[in-house]
Protein backbone atom coordinates (compact mmCIF):
# COMPACT_ATOMS: atom_id res chain seq x y z
CA UNK A 1 0.00 0.00 0.00
CA UNK A 2 1.32 3.38 -1.05
CA UNK A 3 2.52 5.36 1.80
CA UNK A 4 0.25 8.52 2.13
CA UNK A 5 1.23 11.90 0.81
CA UNK A 6 1.61 13.94 3.68
CA UNK A 7 3.87 17.35 3.70
CA UNK A 8 7.25 15.86 4.43
CA UNK A 9 8.81 16.57 7.73
CA UNK A 10 10.57 20.33 7.99
CA UNK A 11 8.46 21.59 4.43
CA UNK A 12 5.60 23.37 6.07
CA UNK A 13 7.43 25.43 8.41
CA UNK A 14 9.85 26.77 5.51
CA UNK A 15 10.41 30.24 5.44
CA UNK A 16 8.58 30.92 1.90
CA UNK A 17 6.22 28.20 0.17
CA UNK A 18 3.53 28.06 -2.64
CA UNK A 19 -0.09 28.73 -1.94
CA UNK A 20 -3.00 26.58 -2.85
CA UNK A 21 -3.10 25.16 -6.32
CA UNK A 22 -6.29 27.56 -6.74
CA UNK A 23 -4.92 30.72 -6.23
CA UNK A 24 -4.00 32.05 -9.17
CA UNK A 25 -2.61 35.44 -7.14
CA UNK A 26 -0.23 33.42 -4.91
CA UNK A 27 -1.66 35.47 -2.02
CA UNK A 28 -0.20 38.76 -3.25
CA UNK A 29 -2.82 41.07 -3.61
CA UNK A 30 -4.28 41.93 -7.53
CA UNK A 31 -4.07 45.63 -6.16
CA UNK A 32 -0.88 47.73 -6.23
CA UNK A 33 1.71 47.48 -3.92
CA UNK A 34 1.62 49.95 -1.43
CA UNK A 35 4.53 50.74 1.60
CA UNK A 36 2.53 48.20 3.91
CA UNK A 37 2.84 45.07 1.51
CA UNK A 38 5.92 42.92 1.90
CA UNK A 39 7.04 41.00 -1.41
CA UNK A 40 8.12 37.71 0.52
CA UNK A 41 6.58 37.47 3.58
CA UNK A 42 3.25 37.77 2.00
CA UNK A 43 3.81 34.16 0.61
CA UNK A 44 1.88 31.54 2.14
CA UNK A 45 3.07 28.69 3.38
CA UNK A 46 1.15 25.07 2.58
CA UNK A 47 2.17 21.25 2.92
CA UNK A 48 4.09 20.17 0.02
CA UNK A 49 1.19 17.40 -0.64
CA UNK A 50 -1.98 16.74 0.79
CA UNK A 51 -2.74 15.10 3.71
CA UNK A 52 -5.03 11.84 2.68
CA UNK A 53 -6.44 11.49 5.85
CA UNK A 54 -8.21 14.87 5.44
CA UNK A 55 -10.37 13.94 2.72
CA UNK A 56 -13.71 11.82 3.75
CA UNK A 57 -12.83 9.65 1.11
CA UNK A 58 -9.55 7.57 1.35
CA UNK A 59 -9.89 5.96 -2.35
CA UNK A 60 -9.41 9.55 -3.98
CA UNK A 61 -5.26 10.21 -3.04
CA UNK A 62 -4.87 6.59 -3.71
CA UNK A 63 -6.53 6.75 -7.31
CA UNK A 64 -3.98 5.15 -10.13
CA UNK A 65 -2.18 8.22 -11.50
CA UNK A 66 -1.09 6.63 -15.02
CA UNK A 67 -4.89 6.51 -16.44
CA UNK A 68 -5.32 10.20 -16.13
CA UNK A 69 -2.59 11.18 -18.44
CA UNK A 70 -4.03 9.14 -21.65
CA UNK A 71 -8.00 9.84 -20.61
CA UNK A 72 -7.00 13.25 -21.50
CA UNK A 73 -4.93 12.95 -24.36
CA UNK A 74 -7.47 12.94 -27.30
CA UNK A 75 -8.32 17.12 -25.99
CA UNK A 76 -4.91 17.88 -25.10
CA UNK A 77 -2.33 19.63 -27.16
CA UNK A 78 -0.44 17.16 -29.91
CA UNK A 79 2.69 19.50 -29.47
CA UNK A 80 4.21 20.73 -25.49
CA UNK A 81 3.15 24.26 -25.58
CA UNK A 82 2.62 26.97 -22.92
CA UNK A 83 -1.10 27.47 -22.75
CA UNK A 84 -1.04 30.27 -19.98
CA UNK A 85 1.45 32.33 -18.05
CA UNK A 86 0.95 33.69 -14.07
CA UNK A 87 2.77 36.66 -12.75
CA UNK A 88 2.75 37.98 -9.22
CA UNK A 89 4.37 40.80 -7.82
CA UNK A 90 6.55 40.88 -10.83
CA UNK A 91 7.23 44.32 -12.25
CA UNK A 92 3.11 45.72 -12.57
CA UNK A 93 1.42 42.50 -12.39
CA UNK A 94 -0.22 41.22 -9.75
CA UNK A 95 -1.81 38.01 -9.57
CA UNK A 96 -1.63 38.15 -13.27
CA UNK A 97 -2.89 35.24 -15.46
CA UNK A 98 -2.82 35.43 -19.52
CA UNK A 99 -4.48 32.94 -21.55
CA UNK A 100 -1.90 32.60 -24.40
CA UNK A 101 -2.93 31.54 -28.19
CA UNK A 102 -1.03 30.45 -31.45
CA UNK A 103 -0.64 34.22 -31.95
CA UNK A 104 -0.41 36.19 -28.46
CA UNK A 105 0.10 39.51 -28.70
CA UNK A 106 0.31 41.89 -25.62
CA UNK A 107 -0.85 45.48 -25.96
CA UNK A 108 -0.59 48.55 -23.83
CA UNK A 109 0.90 51.58 -22.89
CA UNK A 110 4.64 52.04 -21.43
CA UNK A 111 5.42 50.54 -18.16
CA UNK A 112 1.95 48.72 -18.27
CA UNK A 113 4.34 45.37 -18.36
CA UNK A 114 4.63 44.16 -21.93
CA UNK A 115 8.31 43.57 -22.00
CA UNK A 116 8.00 42.22 -17.98
CA UNK A 117 5.50 39.62 -19.19
CA UNK A 118 8.17 38.50 -22.29
CA UNK A 119 10.72 38.26 -19.60
CA UNK A 120 9.33 35.98 -17.76
CA UNK A 121 8.54 33.89 -20.51
CA UNK A 122 12.07 34.14 -21.28
CA UNK A 123 13.30 33.26 -17.82
CA UNK A 124 11.04 30.36 -17.34
CA UNK A 125 12.53 28.90 -20.88
CA UNK A 126 16.14 29.70 -19.73
CA UNK A 127 15.72 27.58 -16.63
CA UNK A 128 13.76 24.89 -18.24
CA UNK A 129 17.31 24.32 -20.80
CA UNK A 130 19.09 23.44 -17.33
CA UNK A 131 20.60 27.40 -16.86
CA UNK A 132 21.37 28.86 -13.73
CA UNK A 133 18.80 31.27 -11.71
CA UNK A 134 21.69 34.04 -12.18
CA UNK A 135 21.68 33.45 -16.02
CA UNK A 136 17.32 33.70 -16.25
CA UNK A 137 17.61 37.08 -14.08
CA UNK A 138 20.76 39.07 -14.51
CA UNK A 139 18.47 41.87 -12.64
CA UNK A 140 16.46 40.87 -10.31
CA UNK A 141 15.61 43.62 -9.09
CA UNK A 142 14.07 44.86 -12.04
CA UNK A 143 12.03 42.60 -11.60
CA UNK A 144 10.58 43.52 -7.90
CA UNK A 145 7.50 46.48 -7.48
CA UNK A 146 8.95 49.50 -7.22
CA UNK A 147 6.71 49.92 -3.91
CA UNK A 148 7.60 46.37 -2.38
CA UNK A 149 8.74 46.08 1.53
CA UNK A 150 11.12 43.92 2.80
CA UNK A 151 10.30 41.82 5.48
CA UNK A 152 11.52 41.19 8.86
CA UNK A 153 14.61 39.32 7.39
CA UNK A 154 15.07 41.71 4.26
CA UNK A 155 13.82 39.73 1.68
CA UNK A 156 11.72 40.37 -1.49
CA UNK A 157 10.51 38.28 -4.29
CA UNK A 158 8.24 37.57 -7.04
CA UNK A 159 6.03 34.32 -8.40
CA UNK A 160 6.11 33.16 -12.02
CA UNK A 161 4.30 30.14 -13.81
CA UNK A 162 2.72 28.90 -16.03
CA UNK A 163 0.66 26.28 -17.83
CA UNK A 164 1.36 23.62 -20.37
CA UNK A 165 -0.56 21.71 -22.52
CA UNK A 166 0.41 18.54 -24.76
CA UNK A 167 -0.19 14.65 -24.98
CA UNK A 168 -0.16 14.39 -21.02
CA UNK A 169 -2.84 16.96 -20.54
CA UNK A 170 -2.43 20.59 -18.88
CA UNK A 171 0.55 20.96 -16.03
CA UNK A 172 1.17 23.58 -14.23
CA UNK A 173 4.71 25.01 -13.01
CA UNK A 174 4.96 27.59 -10.23
CA UNK A 175 7.30 29.21 -8.86
CA UNK A 176 8.28 31.76 -5.91
CA UNK A 177 11.62 33.33 -6.70
CA UNK A 178 13.60 34.93 -3.53
CA UNK A 179 15.17 38.30 -5.31
CA UNK A 180 16.57 40.06 -2.27
CA UNK A 181 18.79 39.65 -0.13
CA UNK A 182 20.26 36.42 -2.33
CA UNK A 183 18.69 35.30 -5.31
CA UNK A 184 17.50 31.81 -5.05
CA UNK A 185 13.75 29.54 -6.23
CA UNK A 186 12.72 29.28 -2.50
CA UNK A 187 9.47 27.53 -3.84
CA UNK A 188 9.21 25.53 -6.91
CA UNK A 189 5.64 23.21 -7.82
CA UNK A 190 4.61 20.84 -10.66
CA UNK A 191 0.73 19.87 -10.64
CA UNK A 192 -1.83 18.02 -12.97
CA UNK A 193 -5.19 18.29 -12.28
CA UNK A 194 -4.90 19.20 -8.58
CA UNK A 195 -2.54 16.59 -7.69
CA UNK A 196 0.72 17.58 -6.73
CA UNK A 197 3.59 15.96 -8.19
CA UNK A 198 7.19 17.82 -6.91
CA UNK A 199 7.31 20.36 -4.02
CA UNK A 200 10.29 22.36 -2.90
CA UNK A 201 10.48 24.43 0.16
CA UNK A 202 13.66 26.60 1.68
CA UNK A 203 14.06 24.64 4.74
CA UNK A 204 17.17 25.76 6.13
CA UNK A 205 18.40 29.45 4.74
CA UNK A 206 21.71 28.92 5.44
CA UNK A 207 22.44 26.37 2.93
CA UNK A 208 22.01 26.53 -0.80
CA UNK A 209 19.53 23.63 -1.45
CA UNK A 210 15.99 23.12 -0.98
CA UNK A 211 14.09 19.96 0.58
CA UNK A 212 12.21 18.51 -2.30
CA UNK A 213 9.36 15.67 -2.42
CA UNK A 214 8.24 14.16 -5.77
CA UNK A 215 5.57 11.51 -6.31
CA UNK A 216 6.73 7.84 -6.40
CA UNK A 217 3.66 5.55 -5.67
CA UNK A 218 4.44 2.10 -5.32
CA UNK A 219 5.72 0.93 -1.35
CA UNK A 220 7.49 4.09 -1.33
CA UNK A 221 4.51 7.14 -2.27
CA UNK A 222 7.12 9.80 -2.13
CA UNK A 223 10.85 10.40 -2.51
CA UNK A 224 12.73 13.50 -0.56
CA UNK A 225 15.49 14.25 -1.62
CA UNK A 226 17.55 17.98 -1.56
CA UNK A 227 17.86 20.12 -5.06
CA UNK A 228 20.11 23.32 -5.53
CA UNK A 229 18.00 26.64 -4.98
CA UNK A 230 19.85 28.07 -8.50
CA UNK A 231 18.09 25.80 -10.78
CA UNK A 232 14.56 24.20 -11.87
CA UNK A 233 14.18 21.37 -9.84
CA UNK A 234 11.62 20.21 -13.02
CA UNK A 235 13.98 20.20 -15.43
CA UNK A 236 16.28 18.02 -13.23
CA UNK A 237 13.41 15.13 -12.44
CA UNK A 238 14.08 13.19 -15.80
CA UNK A 239 17.61 12.59 -14.38
CA UNK A 240 16.45 11.13 -11.08
CA UNK A 241 13.36 9.13 -11.66
CA UNK A 242 13.17 5.81 -13.40
CA UNK A 243 9.70 5.79 -14.51
CA UNK A 244 8.88 2.08 -12.74
CA UNK A 245 5.86 3.06 -11.27
CA UNK A 246 2.59 4.70 -12.22
CA UNK A 247 3.20 7.87 -10.44
CA UNK A 248 6.72 8.24 -11.30
CA UNK A 249 5.63 8.27 -14.77
CA UNK A 250 3.24 10.41 -14.60
CA UNK A 251 5.72 12.79 -12.61
CA UNK A 252 8.05 11.98 -15.61
CA UNK A 253 5.36 12.41 -18.35
CA UNK A 254 4.26 15.91 -16.85
CA UNK A 255 8.40 17.34 -16.43
CA UNK A 256 9.61 16.53 -19.73
CA UNK A 257 6.19 18.14 -21.18
CA UNK A 258 6.72 21.52 -19.29
CA UNK A 259 10.94 21.11 -20.31
CA UNK A 260 10.03 20.31 -23.90
CA UNK A 261 7.68 23.64 -24.16
CA UNK A 262 9.91 25.77 -22.50
CA UNK A 263 13.03 24.85 -24.22
CA UNK A 264 11.43 25.44 -27.92
CA UNK A 265 12.02 29.19 -27.69
CA UNK A 266 13.33 31.76 -29.86
CA UNK A 267 13.40 35.14 -28.29
CA UNK A 268 13.89 37.45 -31.14
CA UNK A 269 14.92 40.87 -31.31
CA UNK A 270 16.03 42.50 -34.86
CA UNK A 271 19.02 45.04 -34.45
CA UNK A 272 19.26 46.64 -38.34
CA UNK A 273 22.41 48.41 -37.27
CA UNK A 274 24.09 44.97 -36.64
CA UNK A 275 22.15 43.45 -40.02
CA UNK A 276 23.75 45.68 -42.51
CA UNK A 277 27.65 44.49 -42.63
CA UNK A 278 28.49 41.27 -44.98
CA UNK A 279 28.83 38.64 -42.38
CA UNK A 280 31.41 35.29 -42.78
CA UNK A 281 29.91 32.59 -43.72
CA UNK A 282 29.01 30.12 -40.91
CA UNK A 283 26.27 27.54 -40.39
CA UNK A 284 23.24 29.80 -41.49
CA UNK A 285 21.39 29.23 -38.16
CA UNK A 286 19.86 32.88 -37.05
CA UNK A 287 20.43 34.46 -34.08
CA UNK A 288 18.88 36.55 -31.78
CA UNK A 289 19.50 40.03 -33.06
CA UNK A 290 19.62 38.59 -36.67
CA UNK A 291 22.90 39.65 -37.07
CA UNK A 292 23.53 37.24 -39.55
CA UNK A 293 20.70 37.43 -41.37
CA UNK A 294 22.61 37.34 -45.45
CA UNK A 295 24.48 33.96 -44.16
CA UNK A 296 20.75 32.76 -42.92
CA UNK A 297 19.72 33.60 -46.23
CA UNK A 298 22.18 32.02 -48.18
CA UNK A 299 21.24 28.37 -46.55
CA UNK A 300 18.00 28.91 -47.07
CA UNK A 301 18.19 30.03 -50.96
CA UNK A 302 19.79 26.60 -51.21
CA UNK A 303 18.08 24.88 -48.68
CA UNK A 304 14.46 25.64 -48.22
CA UNK A 305 13.58 26.79 -52.04
CA UNK A 306 9.73 27.14 -50.86
CA UNK A 307 10.04 28.95 -47.92
CA UNK A 308 12.98 31.28 -49.62
CA UNK A 309 10.21 31.77 -52.22
CA UNK A 310 7.67 32.96 -49.40
CA UNK A 311 10.22 35.31 -48.13
CA UNK A 312 10.98 36.73 -51.35
CA UNK A 313 6.92 37.40 -52.30
CA UNK A 314 6.43 39.32 -48.50
CA UNK A 315 9.31 41.15 -49.34
CA UNK A 316 7.55 42.73 -52.36
CA UNK A 317 5.15 44.10 -49.38
CA UNK A 318 7.29 44.96 -46.67
CA UNK A 319 10.31 46.40 -49.17
CA UNK A 320 10.25 49.76 -50.87
CA UNK A 321 10.26 49.48 -54.67
CA UNK A 322 10.21 46.03 -56.84
CA UNK A 323 11.14 43.13 -55.53
CA UNK A 324 11.58 39.82 -57.46
CA UNK A 325 13.32 37.74 -55.16
CA UNK A 326 16.24 37.64 -52.22
CA UNK A 327 19.80 36.74 -53.39
CA UNK A 328 22.77 36.36 -51.97
CA UNK A 329 26.84 37.61 -53.41
CA UNK A 330 29.56 35.45 -51.91
CA UNK A 331 33.52 36.72 -52.67
CA UNK A 332 35.11 33.13 -52.74
CA UNK A 333 36.90 32.80 -49.12
CA UNK A 334 34.80 36.08 -48.30
CA UNK A 335 32.25 37.48 -46.59
CA UNK A 336 28.04 36.87 -47.43
CA UNK A 337 25.83 40.03 -48.87
CA UNK A 338 22.77 39.65 -49.18
CA UNK A 339 20.92 41.52 -51.70
CA UNK A 340 17.14 42.53 -53.26
CA UNK A 341 16.82 41.81 -57.01
CA UNK A 342 15.14 44.51 -58.60
CA UNK A 343 14.72 43.24 -61.82
CA UNK A 344 16.86 43.16 -64.99
CA UNK A 345 16.13 46.55 -65.57
CA UNK A 346 17.31 47.76 -62.05
CA UNK A 347 20.51 46.90 -60.14
CA UNK A 348 20.19 44.71 -56.78
CA UNK A 349 19.80 46.42 -53.57
CA UNK A 350 22.31 45.30 -50.87
CA UNK A 351 20.85 45.33 -47.04
CA UNK A 352 23.48 47.58 -46.25
CA UNK A 353 21.27 49.81 -47.86
CA UNK A 354 17.86 49.09 -46.59
CA UNK A 355 15.56 51.24 -44.18
CA UNK A 356 15.76 50.16 -40.41
CA UNK A 357 11.93 48.74 -40.84
CA UNK A 358 12.59 47.13 -43.83
CA UNK A 359 15.67 45.04 -42.00
CA UNK A 360 13.44 44.36 -39.06
CA UNK A 361 10.78 43.24 -41.62
CA UNK A 362 12.55 40.58 -43.36
CA UNK A 363 14.40 39.29 -40.30
CA UNK A 364 11.22 38.66 -38.53
CA UNK A 365 9.59 37.51 -41.70
CA UNK A 366 11.95 34.88 -41.81
CA UNK A 367 11.70 33.40 -38.42
CA UNK A 368 7.80 33.33 -38.81
CA UNK A 369 8.54 30.96 -42.24
CA UNK A 370 11.23 28.54 -40.85
CA UNK A 371 11.90 26.28 -37.75
CA UNK A 372 14.38 25.46 -35.31
CA UNK A 373 16.82 23.52 -37.57
CA UNK A 374 17.16 27.57 -39.07
CA UNK A 375 17.28 29.80 -36.10
CA UNK A 376 20.30 29.23 -33.06
CA UNK A 377 18.56 27.45 -30.39
CA UNK A 378 18.44 24.36 -28.58
CA UNK A 379 15.39 22.46 -28.65
CA UNK A 380 15.20 19.32 -26.41
CA UNK A 381 15.48 16.26 -27.86
CA UNK A 382 13.39 14.24 -26.20
CA UNK A 383 10.69 14.57 -28.93
CA UNK A 384 11.38 14.99 -32.87
CA UNK A 385 11.22 18.29 -33.82
CA UNK A 386 8.01 17.72 -35.83
CA UNK A 387 6.51 16.74 -32.05
CA UNK A 388 7.18 20.40 -30.99
CA UNK A 389 6.00 23.73 -31.73
CA UNK A 390 8.31 26.73 -31.52
CA UNK A 391 7.48 29.42 -29.79
CA UNK A 392 8.57 32.80 -31.06
CA UNK A 393 9.26 35.62 -28.40
CA UNK A 394 9.71 39.17 -29.89
CA UNK A 395 9.42 42.23 -27.80
CA UNK A 396 8.62 45.58 -29.75
CA UNK A 397 7.28 43.14 -32.69
CA UNK A 398 6.26 46.15 -34.71
CA UNK A 399 8.91 48.28 -33.56
CA UNK A 400 9.96 50.78 -36.45
CA UNK A 401 7.29 49.20 -39.20
CA UNK A 402 4.42 51.14 -41.52
CA UNK A 403 1.22 49.74 -41.41
CA UNK A 404 1.48 47.77 -44.48
CA UNK A 405 4.53 45.92 -42.75
CA UNK A 406 2.92 45.17 -39.44
CA UNK A 407 -0.33 44.00 -41.77
CA UNK A 408 2.16 41.60 -43.76
CA UNK A 409 3.67 39.88 -40.77
CA UNK A 410 0.33 39.80 -39.17
CA UNK A 411 -0.66 37.83 -41.81
CA UNK A 412 2.55 35.30 -42.18
CA UNK A 413 1.71 34.42 -38.24
CA UNK A 414 -1.59 33.46 -38.56
CA UNK A 415 -0.64 31.15 -42.07
CA UNK A 416 2.48 29.84 -39.93
CA UNK A 417 0.97 29.63 -36.55
CA UNK A 418 -2.12 28.17 -38.00
CA UNK A 419 -0.48 25.10 -38.79
CA UNK A 420 0.29 24.57 -34.99
CA UNK A 421 4.18 23.89 -35.36
CA UNK A 422 5.15 27.71 -34.75
CA UNK A 423 3.29 29.80 -32.07
CA UNK A 424 4.12 34.08 -31.45
CA UNK A 425 4.45 35.55 -28.01
CA UNK A 426 4.78 39.70 -28.60
CA UNK A 427 4.61 42.94 -27.89
CA UNK A 428 3.10 45.60 -30.16
CA UNK A 429 1.75 49.23 -30.22
CA UNK A 430 -2.08 50.25 -30.57
CA UNK A 431 -2.11 50.25 -34.09
CA UNK A 432 -1.17 46.82 -34.57
CA UNK A 433 -3.32 45.70 -32.12
CA UNK A 434 -6.25 47.35 -33.43
CA UNK A 435 -5.56 45.77 -36.49
CA UNK A 436 -4.93 42.18 -35.01
CA UNK A 437 -8.31 42.60 -32.45
CA UNK A 438 -10.09 41.97 -36.40
CA UNK A 439 -8.29 38.54 -36.89
CA UNK A 440 -9.41 35.14 -36.18
CA UNK A 441 -6.59 33.02 -34.12
CA UNK A 442 -5.02 36.39 -32.51
CA UNK A 443 -5.28 36.75 -29.01
CA UNK A 444 -4.87 40.54 -27.59
CA UNK A 445 -3.73 40.93 -24.15
CA UNK A 446 -4.90 44.42 -23.13
CA UNK A 447 -2.89 45.61 -20.38
CA UNK A 448 -3.51 48.72 -18.21
CA UNK A 449 -0.89 50.56 -15.77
Amino acid sequence: MDAPLDAPAGLAPAAVALADADSADFGVSADSVDADEPAVAAFPTSPAFPTSSASPAPAAPAAPAAPAVPAQAGRAQPRPVVTELRLSAFGPHRGAAFRLGPVTLFAGPSGSGKSQALAAYEALAVLASGATLEEAFPDPGARIPDLAVPDAERRRGFRIGCTVDGPAGPVRLDLAVQAEPTLRIVGERLSQDGRILLATALRDPGRRSVQAAWLTGGAIGVTRAPLPDDRLGTALLPLRVAGATAGQRQVLASAEQVVVALRSVFPCDPRPERMRAPVPPGEGRLLGDCANLADVLRRTRHECGTRHALLAEAARTGCAGPVTGLDVRVLAGGPVTAVLDRGTARPATELARLGAGELRFLALALVLLTGPGVLAMDPAAELLSARQALTVLADGFDRGLDRAQSAELLRLAQLSCGRGHIRLVAAVGEGTAAAARRLPGVTVVDLNP
